[in-house]
């Protein structure tokens, strides 16, 4: 066991803390009659202050009146209206000013009088993008499929919870079963609670998935000491019942963004193929780390294997405090 300490190491993001803040800026730009256009820009607060970023929009949109903002929760909305001409958007760039050097992305969202949507992810390397002259599905596909790749990635708890799942299930096969259960149960309240057939507030959620993490690490304990554990029982059946509110987690970092609605299907499709493309790129550098550990000549003292479940034990008991504390601000 003292190998996967070393993994755990090896895997731990400098941001653990901040895990699961998928909490990108939004610059959504809504045409509401011919050249008057309602700008809505939407960026997280950390520590209190608003990020560097601001919305460039091109020379041939002029503001109409003062900007109106608002605090919803931890971030700030500033909503102004421009006018221009009509079709003036189309073929002209947006940038972000200051993403260059701020590590966060923005979502795009452009929304037409003549009901054509377009959408795009802007990050650090890429702060500036071109209105194309006609919305593709490529183009829907492609951004919300990386859209749900970069959120498991920088969802640690989520990466959490699969690697206890990792450690604790006997036998490749089980672990597929247990993966496919997991990867089946979040798929089906993530489109559940993205279309409003089910809710249930963020600070609750967030506080269960910690709550799952903490089971697991329990579970790898009483394992390791000789007794037959739930988990090692019936895998399939802690990843299934545990992925539904770990989809619940997905639907919420998913409404951050939210969906066009021309493309609504295959928007939430794609999101969820890229949140399994983030976790089998998970679950693949796991298994080469692994494999790599095992064949050097490493030796661990008696005892050392419970440093692994202690300490993810100990990330998610933080979570589950931290996130319990956020109840009144629901």
């Amino acid at each position: 066991m003292g190998r996967w300490l070393l993994l755990l190491v090896l895997l731990l993001p400098a941001t653990m803390a901040l895990a699961d803040e998928f909490r990108p800026a939004l610059l959504e730009i809504t045409e509401t009659e011919p050249g008057s256009y309602a700008v809505i820009w939407k960026t997280p607060l950390t520590r209190g202050q608003r990020l560097a970023l601001e919305p460039v929009l091109p020379d041939s949109l002029e503001q109409v009146g003062p900007t109106a903002t608002r605090q919803i929760g931890n971030s700030l909305i500033d909503q102004s209206r421009w006018r221009g001409e009509p079709g003036t958007l189309v073929g002209a760039s947006l940038e972000i000013r200051g993403l260059r050097s701020t590590p966060i992305d923005v979502i795009v969202q452009l929304d037409l009088l003549d009901g054509s949507e377009h959408s795009a992810i802007l990050r650090p390397t890429t702060p500036e993008w071109t209105v194309p002259a006609k919305a593709t599905a490529w183009t829907v596909a492609a951004s919300y499929w990386k859209i749900g790749t970069i959120h498991i990635l920088e969802g640690f708890d989520h990466l959490l919870f699969v690697l206890a799942l990792i450690l604790i299930v006997p036998g490749w096969w089980m672990l597929v079963k247990t993966i496919t259960a997991f990867t089946l149960a979040h798929s089906v309240t993530l489109a559940l609670a993205t279309l409003g057939v089910v809710n249930m507030p963020g600070p609750p959620t967030e506080a269960v998935i910690a709550l799952s993490i903490l089971f697991l690490a329990v579970e790898i304990i009483h394992s390791r000491e000789g007794r037959v554990t739930l988990t090692e029982r019936v895998p399939w059946l802690v990843s299934l019942s545990f992925g539904l509110i770990h989809g619940l987690g997905f639907a919420g970092a998913l409404s951050e963004v939210g969906l066009p609605e021309s493309d609504i299907p295959l928007a939430l499709l794609m999101f969820n193929v890229g949140v399994e493309t983030g976790q089998l790129l998970f679950v693949g550098v796991v298994v080469a780390i692994r494999e790599l550990l095992n064949r050097l000549p490493l030796t661990w003292p008696a005892g050392s294997w419970r440093t692994m479940p202690y300490a993810i034990g100990g990330i998610a008991s933080f979570w589950v405090i931290d996130r319990l504390a956020g109840f009144g601000g629901m």
